[in-house]
């Protein structure tokens, strides 16, 4: 079940919101965690019992790592709970792709192939994967004590808001508020939860679904039917549709959170306004980043490294795992490849260069690198990656264009605005005014009015559409 879906706009979070705020206090959390459970069950009924079992397995683990005695029982319990875990994630994320690998060299030194049925990926394993690691790297580096209570702990992963996609919250950032917000819940939050949730899928529905359209259009054409005019503007279309896709989600997850009493991390900080891919990476999925940062960054060894090579290498290496952890294939790795190496070269003499220029000049930069990089986070394979980028270079002015509607014009400007509107102080008190600021009783009304038009203009889009795609469902 999707946020941008009619079931659950108009059904499904209605009715658990006004339930959340009738019930008792005491069952909250409780009813919480069934509704999380039905939400899963509702697009994958059946891989819900092996989120339940790894949880169950892994709250004892870390309960017993705790208690013991000695550094090397600690240890031990450590190393059985991220084994669990990310031999699950392992299993159903990787196990195809290293299958259909192997198979595809045995097919060129023999007629020989490995017998296998392929293996269903269950919605977001990698995003609750990863939040069950911080919980017991977090627990044994005594950052924060282990949750007492079993189902507060399956709260923890399962809650729905963040549940598909994230945000990616370690556990110290939420253990807190499980039961510490209970009865703390206010009007504000309500409201402001409200504006940011509509924000986030006014970004989805109006902005990501039309550029996803064309840009989908443009990426199924053929070699000979593609030109460079359709490449660049579909390369600039996904470009689009993957921020305001994936920004408008965990806007979405924020303002339910906070609608229901809970502070969740922020995602996106206007990434594409950056001035180096350093600074790109830390405004773009920002929860992810500092999972890489805390969790496999600094335990390399971080900035404290003996050798610049090395440093370099880890930089990379973290990289290499970041593409390998948003998806199973050969584009992801190289996609991955591809920024470590990026953020090797500004170490090197870009970041250098970069301070030299006059910002527009490194922003545009940036811009195009993220971009181009996005080309293969798209392509179905690497071959066609390969061949998109060099269309956007072969100067092919061919007579097969896409008809570019009117409609498609507006939402591209509309894309660029709000990417880049955080660049004039005017853009970013606007946007921190509507984000973090305190309302006055006008500003209640007005931005309530906002909200229930973009809200019914966002239904009326998607009742009248069958198009609704959301990019990190399957990862």
């Amino acid at each position: 079940m999707v946020f941008s879906s009619i079931i659950f706009l108009l059904y499904f979070f209605p009715i658990v919101f006004i339930l959340y705020f009738l019930l008792n206090n005491k069952i909250k959390n409780a009813f919480l965690l069934t509704v999380s459970i039905l939400f899963y069950m509702w697009g994958a009924p059946k891989f819900i019992f092996a989120i339940l079992l790894t949880t169950c397995i892994d709250f004892f683990l870390v309960n017993t790592l705790h208690n013991a005695t000695s550094e090397k029982k600690r240890k031990l319990f450590l190393i059985l709970s991220l084994s669990l875990n990310v031999s699950m994630l392992f299993y159903f994320k990787y196990c195809n792709f290293f299958i259909d690998n192997v198979n595809a060299i045995l097919g060129v030194v023999s007629s020989k192939h490995i017998q296998w049925t392929t293996i269903v990926l269950p919605i977001g394993i990698s995003f609750y994967t990863f939040e069950s690691l911080t919980y017991v790297v977090d627990v044994y580096r005594r950052v924060h004590k282990p949750l007492s209570n079993f189902w507060d702990y399956q709260l923890y992963i399962i809650l729905f808001p963040k549940l598909i996609a994230g945000p990616i919250i370690r556990y110290h950032e939420l253990s807190d508020q499980i039961r510490g917000r209970i009865g703390k819940e206010t009007i504000d939050g309500v409201l402001t939860g409200f504006y940011r949730f509509v924000i986030g899928l006014s970004k989805k529905v109006l902005i990501a679904n039309t550029m996803a359209a064309f840009a989908d259009q443009v990426f199924h054409l053929t070699k000979s039917e593609l030109n460079t005019p359709m490449a660049w503007l579909g390369m600039f279309a996904y470009t689009f549709q993957i921020y305001f896709d994936f920004s408008g989600y965990s806007d979405m997850a924020i303002g339910m959170g906070k609608m229901l009493g809970f502070k969740f991390p922020e995602n996106f900080d206007s990434p594409y306004t950056s001035l180096s891919i350093t600074e790109f990476w830390r405004r773009w999925h920002m929860t992810l980043g500092a999972w890489m940062k805390n969790y496999l960054y600094i335990p390399l060894g971080g900035n404290k490294v003996n050798s610049k090579m090395k440093l370099f290498f880890n930089l990379w290496l973290v990289f290499l795992i970041s593409g390998f952890w948003h998806g199973a294939a050969w584009t992801f790795i190289f996609w991955g490849i591809y920024h470590g190496l990026l953020l090797v070269a500004e170490r090197l003499i870009l970041l250098k260069v970069y301070a030299k220029l006059p910002k527009i000049i490194p922003l545009i930069i940036t811009f195009l690198l993220v971009s181009v990089g996005w080309v293969f986070f798209r392509a179905e394979s690497f071959k066609e990656g390969v061949l998109f980028i060099k269309k956007l270079a072969s100067f092919d002015f061919g007579i097969n264009y896409i008809y570019v509607t009117t409609e498609l014009v507006v939402y591209f400007f509309l894309a660029c605005l709000f990417a880049f509107i955080t660049l004039t102080p005017l853009g970013k008190n606007l946007q921190n005014r509507i984000y973090f600021s305190n309302y006055t009783s006008v500003g209640y009304i007005l931005a309530t009015l906002c909200s229930i038009t973009l809200f019914y203009y966002c239904v009326a889009s998607i009742s009248s559409s069958t198009f609704n795609p959301f990019i990190y469902f399957r990862f």
